[in-house]
């Protein structure tokens, strides 16, 4: 058994779903997505035992392209969100009502699909056509199920398209340019390229436009909020939870060790873009009445600090950035699986008609409190582990970075306890707030649960990427 076995699964479900009907896709999509995590288990445990779970074989002649996915530390730990988050996703959308259900859950399961390929490929084609397929699903799912007016939502969802695509268009001639000199396009023949300074520059900021707009960092973020907004929940909790990530591990698996030299170079202009983000996201997240926009502004100010530690350029910073993309995409999903669980009893996602909630619902309020207090990373939550990680990493570069970027904490803590009171405290509100189903206190608990656990006890996970980043360290130093 090797990764592909993960691949082929998602794959499969898609298909299966789209043809099981649309009373069954979403039980369909829940089984084929909780095999494609018993299967990543598996595939884990074989791996850290010291087995060989990679796949490499020709495919293409000319040009030289090999279906290759590359399984270490870093690589199944981001496949392990991804099959992790997808079923937890898929669960937690029981609740609503989908129109072509099928669709909407094989689109589902091919995003996971297309997400797996991005994080396992150890080809540069074949690692782009994946990135590219990722967009493919979100695309429609945004657009055909999303809420709002139809015509923002379609201008929403098209500049997105339109952004996106247009920087990988750039990362696609960086590749061609890079095939011309290595014959290849195999991930370690990329790593023994010695090219100038200049062919670095190039190639780096190349592989930099598409990875900003992904994550995204300022001034690349315009297209964020808005989608983040109008895509349906589960979009949205796909983007946040998982989509973004591709960026953030695209950094550290293909463009910092491709070339170093300009990562260099440029640390501290990149390092800057990034808190930059940290600051503006915490700031206009202050002055949010909706409530998926404010939390899309708090992700935009968490992601901009998880980018400022892969450009340290440390082991520290590398490690604080993966802990901190996996800890982010567990507790954004239950962020805005609460702020959906709201919506579906009060119809609103304003603030200011919530409050009051805390009265009737005491269980709910509690796991709310829970998730706020690990977005602000309380120290005992996951998200204190890798966000300390990465200040610490920053501390290490230049003091004044830690000093900035630690605004995160002040206002972060300041916008969402803010949030929080003002969506479930006060007066009993007039209207009736159900208390939270089985199926909504399963999914919020499991996510909880994930936070604590690691929150006190992330060796697991340090052990798993270390080695893999140490690595990827070391071509960066070469």
């Amino acid at each position: 058994m090797d990764v592909t076995t993960i691949l082929l699964l998602l794959l499969a479900g898609a298909l299966i779903t789209y043809f099981s009907g649309d009373k069954l896709a979403s039980k369909v999509a829940l089984v084929f997505s909780l095999g494609a995590l018993a299967v990543t288990l598996n595939l884990l445990a074989i791996f850290t035992q010291g087995g060989n779970v990679s796949f490499i074989s020709n495919w293409i002649d000319v040009p030289k392209v090999a279906l290759a996915f590359k399984a270490d530390g870093l690589s199944l730990a981001m496949v392990l969100l991804t099959t992790a988050l997808t079923p937890l996703i898929i669960f937690s959308s029981f609740g609503n009502k989908f129109n072509n259900s099928k669709n909407f859950y094989a689109l589902v399961l091919f995003m996971a699909f297309a997400m797996t390929g991005t994080f396992l490929a150890a080809d540069g084609l074949l690692y782009y056509i994946f990135w590219e397929l990722a967009l493919i699903p979100i695309y429609f799912i945004a657009l055909i199920w999303g809420n709002g007016d139809a015509e923002e939502r379609k201008k929403a969802v098209v500049k997105f398209f339109i952004y996106t695509l247009a920087g990988s268009l750039f990362m696609l001639i960086g590749f061609a340019y890079l095939y011309t000199k290595a014959s290849s396009f195999l991930l370690e023949d990329l790593y023994k390229l010695e090219l100038s300074d200049t062919e670095q520059y190039y190639i780096f900021f190349a592989f930099f436009l598409a990875y900003a707009i992904k994550i995204p960092i300022i001034p690349f973020h315009t297209w964020q909020a808005k989608v983040y907004q109008k895509a349906p929940t589960v979009g949205t909790m796909l983007l946040s939870g998982i989509m973004l990530k591709m960026g953030l591990y695209s950094v550290i698996r293909w463009q910092l060790p491709i070339a170093p030299q300009a990562a260099k170079t440029y640390m501290p202009i990149l390092i800057g873009l990034s808190i930059a983000g940290v600051i503006y996201g915490s700031i206009v997240a202050l002055r949010q009445k909706d409530l998926k926009k404010l939390l899309a502004y708090s992700s935009l100010a968490h992601v901009g600090l998880i980018a400022a530690g892969c450009y340290t350029l440390t082991i520290d910073g590398l490690s604080g950035a993966v802990l901190q993309m996996i800890a982010h995409g567990f507790v954004i999903v239950g962020l805005f699986f609460v702020a959906e669980i709201i919506y579906r009893r009060y119809e609103t996602r304003t603030i200011s008609e919530m409050g009051g909630i805390r009265a009737q619902t005491p269980r709910f309020t509690s796991m709310f409190m829970i998730l706020v207090l690990a977005s602000v990373a309380l120290p005992g939550t996951f998200n204190f582990v890798g966000e300390f990680t990465v200040l610490y990493s920053l501390a290490q570069i230049n003091i004044w970075f830690v000093i900035l970027s630690g605004t995160t904490i002040i206002l972060g803590g300041y916008y969402m306890l803010k949030m929080f009171q003002n969506t479930m405290l006060g007066e009993t509100n007039t209207k009736f707030f159900a208390d939270v189903t089985t199926n909504e206190a399963i999914t919020l608990v499991v996510i909880i649960g994930f936070l604590l656990f690691f929150g006190l006890y992330p060796k697991p996970i340090v052990e798993l990427v270390t080695p893999s980043l140490n690595e990827i360290l070391s071509n960066i130093n070469r």
